[in-house]
């Protein structure tokens, strides 16, 4: 916008697919296929010449099939970032957030220092990234994050005459390598490699109770992905 603002607005759609491989779970044609719609809005002001306030606003409708009121969470929060200098920095705020399967006001922090003019390192809590680059197209990422979210069911799932879930909820832990390409000034590839671990997905009530674990176990991933930035 000007010199000491910067708004920043993503959309997201993402389509989850479960393969259940246990046959007594008996849910082969049915809580399979979850949707989501998110809306990530972010501004950052410029306080001083060193500090900045950024303040993140994010719904999100997560459902089965059926799109209802309730699906509608409202996400996100406000973080401050000082800089001690051009190589050091520290983050430190507040969010609500999903990152274990439910939304939940959770601390948020980080520091960040430039090691070289084309490396840095920022660790913190969701999200560390140890990223380089060999020059002005490429860039090589080693990255840690916390991700996780939850989808409403259309209907309770009874699992007994005591317990039903109404809520399925997916979380995990996440260490990759990337890397990213500029084809030309606004359009990106990137190649993203890793591993998940200490994941779960269960059936919950509308505390976020678990109801039922299906002991997920570690997995791999790769992606593929194309950024247009302008």
């Amino acid at each position: 916008m000007d010199s000491k603002n910067k708004i920043t607005n993503t959309f997201k759609y993402k389509n989850i697919g479960v393969d259940y491989s246990l046959e007594n779970y008996d849910l082969q044609n049915s809580l399979n296929q979850f949707n989501g719609f998110e809306n990530d809005f972010k501004l950052s002001h410029q306080l001083n010449g060193a500090t900045k306030l950024n303040l993140e606003i994010n719904p999100t409708v997560n459902f089965e099939s059926n799109i209802g009121l309730s699906d509608v969470s409202l996400l996100g929060g406000i973080e401050m970032t000082h800089s001690f200098n051009r190589s050091n920095a520290i983050s430190i705020g507040v969010k609500r957030m999903t990152l274990f399967g439910k939304p939940e006001i959770l601390p948020t922090f980080s520091f960040y220092h430039q090691i070289s003019p084309n490396t840095f390192i920022e660790a913190g809590f969701p999200n560390s990234t140890f990223s380089y680059s060999n020059n002005t197209r490429n860039s090589f990422s080693l990255t840690n994050s916390f991700n996780g979210n939850f989808y409403n069911l259309d209907k309770p799932e009874v699992l007994d005459h005591l317990n039903a879930a109404t809520k399925v909820s997916f979380s995990q832990m996440t260490s990759a390598l990337e890397y990213e390409r500029n084809m030309d000034s606004n359009w990106f590839v990137s190649l993203k490699g890793g591993y998940e671990f200490n994941k779960k997905y269960n059936l919950t009530n509308n505390s976020g109770d678990s109801k039922l674990d299906f002991n997920s176990t570690n997995s791999y991933i790769f992606n593929i992905g194309i950024k247009y930035k302008h």
